[in-house]
């Protein structure tokens, strides 16, 4: 059972995750820090003052963006840029995950599955997806006619919690309950760990919270995505 120091640190998960079980991942200090870029464009902060916003832009190329889970509105400081700003849910599944009767053949995906893994989620956009994301682990798929037709795995990981993520499934094999049978079958692995999973999904995406609320998982918090630009640098 987490401890309510570590339920409080789901209010601000990329940072606790870039500082305890991801921190190898990460590059940064103690204001800021973000996932090497071949993982991700996640990044997370203390707090959003300038001096954190500082320290993240030092993290960055000029013009470069990353992506915040802020649990407030974004306020960048004058001259940064929000490319894009959204709602988010933060949902959480603290029962043993349920999942769909039916037999479905699950194959853990690594190295050799990255092309597929890019060509699928580049086709239905589950999330940022680049060519080591895979390195953070758990992730499986389903082959349909010897192609990846749906995947999910893990990404976020803090003290009792892990995140499940890049669930999606290609366009030619939905409607045969693929993905929450992946869903169930990722989340019950991270809860067979003993910890807790959670996932992050746009409130606007009901097919997916659909999904999501039939594996067992519940809305915890609203939080803000917050894909923010830095400065670009004067020659």
């Amino acid at each position: 059972m987490a401890t309510e120091a570590e339920f409080k640190a789901l209010d601000n998960p990329i940072w606790h995750s870039l500082t305890t079980r991801h921190a190898r991942f990460g590059q940064g200090d103690g204001l800021a820090r973000r996932f090497e870029p071949g993982i991700g464009p996640l990044a997370g902060m203390t707090e959003q003052s300038a001096e954190a916003y500082r320290a993240l832009g030092d993290l960055l190329s000029p013009g470069e963006a990353a992506a915040l889970f802020l649990d407030s509105t974004p306020e960048p400081p004058a001259g940064w840029r929000t490319v894009r700003h959204e709602p988010l849910d933060q949902m959480i599944c603290e029962t043993a995950p349920v999942a769909r009767d039916g037999e479905f053949r699950f194959q853990e995906l690594g190295a050799s599955d990255v092309p597929e893994m890019l060509e699928l989620t580049a086709l239905t956009e589950p999330g940022p997806f680049r060519p080591r994301t895979y390195d953070l682990g758990g992730f499986q798929g389903i082959h349909e006619a010897r192609r990846l037709a749906a995947m999910a795995g893990q990404r976020l990981a803090l003290p009792g919690f892990t995140e499940v993520s890049a669930v999606c499934t290609h366009p030619d094999f939905r409607g045969r309950g693929y993905a929450l049978a992946l869903v169930a079958a990722v989340a019950g692995v991270i809860h067979g760990r003993g910890e807790t999973p959670i996932l992050h999904v746009f409130p606007t995406n009901t097919a997916a919270i659909r999904v999501y609320e039939a594996a067992g998982f519940k809305l915890r918090r609203k939080l803000h995505l917050a894909v923010v630009s830095r400065p670009s640098r004067e020659p």
